[in-house]
């Protein structure tokens, strides 16, 4: 199953940026604009399954992109404003704004948000799942099991080994590099980039102990790799 892809409309790089860790370790797929204009043109260019859109934007503002999005297109919108104004929030809804978050946020609320809205608007299953070969992960319920010929056995994963898990099991055979699995797997840790190491080590022993050997390719000087390889 794919994952849904959020497009973060967001001129601030910080914020922008911490929405999509969090969004990345919740699962979904992050794309970024930092203005009006290139938000339009990744809709057109991508079509997201929502939008979280920053009102103050420096060309135009976000009430004119969702005028824009919604000549065209019903992807649900989420509104961030540093204006916590009712007039306002009437405005976006009015124009077809699905929500409305005010600035300073915190993170995971939004995250939830985009949750419900997603679910609502587009009947999204409450339990998505994640296969690959023999392994799956269910991500509502924080569930990573193989599958055996004594059937299926769940894998004791920490908090941090299962979001590795996920990461790599969205993106078979890409090549990771560690700053990047650091950034989806452990978004607020001051952890070396070596720390990832260590967890992928775990990680391939406990699967290894399940019988599925070899996953996880060592990727030298660069990463890692979910793919099958004896010599991983």
């Amino acid at each position: 199953m794919i994952s849904s892809l959020v497009l973060v409309v967001e001129d601030d790089e910080d914020i922008a940026s911490l929405l999509e860790r969090y969004l990345a370790r919740a699962g979904y797929r992050t794309t970024k604009a930092s203005t009006g204009l290139a938000a339009l043109a990744q809709v057109l260019r991508l079509q997201p399954d929502l939008i979280l859109l920053d009102i103050g934007l420096p060309d135009i503002d976000g009430f004119d992109v969702l005028t824009k999005v919604r000549a065209n297109s019903a992807v649900p919108v989420i509104f961030l404003s540093a204006m916590d104004d009712s007039m306002d929030k009437l405005l976006g809804l009015k124009l077809g704004a699905d929500d409305y978050v005010t600035k300073p946020f915190n993170p995971q609320e939004v995250v939830a948000r985009v949750g419900a809205v997603l679910k609502r608007t587009k009947g999204v299953a409450a339990t998505e799942v994640i296969r690959h070969d023999e392994i799956e992960v269910q991500l509502d319920s924080h569930i990573a099991a193989v599958s055996t010929e004594k059937g299926r056995v769940e894998l004791p994963l920490t908090a941090t080994e299962f979001r590795l898990l996920v990461c790599l099991l969205r993106s078979p055979y890409k090549t990771f590099e560690r700053t990047s699995l650091l950034d989806a797997c452990l978004p607020e840790s001051d952890a070396l980039d070596r720390t990832i190491d260590t967890h992928i080590a775990n990680l391939r022993r406990k699967l290894a102990e399940r019988g599925q050997e070899g996953y996880i390719t060592t990727v030298r000087g660069i990463g890692y790799r979910f793919a099958r390889s004896t010599g991983a």
